[in-house]
């Protein structure tokens, strides 16, 4: 059954999905959520509810856009979803504290610890929450984590029930976080990758929060996109240095291509190449190597989801059933009408 967003069939799982990547990633990040939700569901209905944190700056088509699908984040408060996904964004200050919508970040994460069963923070929503709640800070490294990286289970847990030892997933980004600070703060690393660091890490609060460095939700062509984007910065003279090729992404073909061109680019720098970086990537096929794991760890978040739900709804019949037995085993106290004389 595919993901809804208008009506909610009984048994459905409601969950939240707190988009606030750019302008042009915004539509290809929600369209990623849905399609990887859609496979982990396994026929189980699936309601959707798109929101934004306020303080991202949106241009007029993107403002259009998430008037139109997108829930104000004060609709979140009333709100009773089973579980929520927050992305992160190319971040706009220096520290993570000063960005324009972290008051908003601090106030959801608080509600989604008391309402949902489970939260994903997706790369920078994960560095974000961690700095609020342990005081824990990212750690920036001289070239950028790029690539589909093989990332190995470190540690069982019910998230990574029936995935292989090893498995391949993107990442794309410029930070990490140390290790042994996360468990000197009672997390518990569930995936980790020799040349990218910490993958996936959880932490069990009053509910589940899951972490995410990598983005299992990511298309084929995602990465040769920012590829394309981030070379595309350099050209005009928006960034200083020339981007990294992704790790084990492009056919050895396409690299040694994309190799010849960095040097040229190099040497010259002119907005007149870029139809040639665009021939090179225009029609290439890339293969999805993580989907297979992606679904299975989102499906395992919603077999999460779904446990819990139904441990509550236990727990709510049980107590009805015993108040229930305390009013049968209540002694009778007859009622006495006015004018009566006790």
């Amino acid at each position: 059954m595919p993901v809804l967003f208008d009506s909610e069939p009984s048994g459905c799982i409601k969950i939240g999905l707190i988009n606030n990547m750019s302008d042009e990633a915004l539509k290809a990040t929600e369209r990623q959520f849905v399609s990887l939700l859609d496979s982990a569901s396994d026929n189980t209905p699936i309601h959707l509810s798109l929101y934004t944190l306020p303080g991202v700056p949106r241009n007029g088509f993107t403002a259009s856009h998430i008037s139109s699908r997108y829930s104000n984040i004060e609709d979140l408060w009333d709100s009773d979803l089973d579980g929520l996904i927050v992305t992160g964004r190319e971040p706009m200050a220096a520290n993570l504290s000063d960005e324009p919508y972290w008051d908003s970040f601090t106030r959801v994460l608080g509600w989604a610890q008391e309402n949902c069963q489970a939260t994903v923070l997706s790369c920078l929503a994960a560095h974000a929450a961690i700095l609020h709640m342990d005081g824990i800070r990212r750690v920036k490294r001289n070239d950028k984590v790029f690539g589909i990286y093989e990332c190995a289970r470190v540690s069982d847990h019910p998230l990574t029930a029936g995935m292989a030892s090893q498995f391949r997933l993107p990442h794309s980004r410029w930070n990490g976080v140390p290790e042994e600070q996360l468990t000197a703060c009672g997390y518990k690393v569930l995936t980790r990758s020799t040349d990218a660091g910490v993958d996936t890490f959880i932490k069990q609060q009053k509910r589940l929060l899951v972490f995410f460095q990598g983005h299992p939700e990511y298309d084929s062509d995602t990465l040769l996109r920012e590829y394309r984007r981030d070379v595309g910065r350099y050209i005009k003279g928006e960034a200083a240095r020339y981007p990294l090729m992704p790790e084990s992404y492009f056919d050895e073909a396409t690299a040694g291509e994309l190799t010849a061109f960095q040097e040229k680019a190099v040497s010259r720098r002119s907005e007149e190449l870029l139809p040639e970086l665009t021939a090179i990537l225009g029609n290439k096929k890339i293969e999805n190597t993580w989907q297979a794991s992606a679904a299975g760890v989102y499906r395992n978040w919603l077999g999460h989801i779904c446990a819990q739900k139904e441990t509550v709804l236990v727990s709510q019949r049980l107590r009805v059933m015993a108040d229930s037995e305390e009013m049968v085993g209540a002694p009778f106290l007859p009622t006495l009408a006015f004018g009566d004389v006790g």
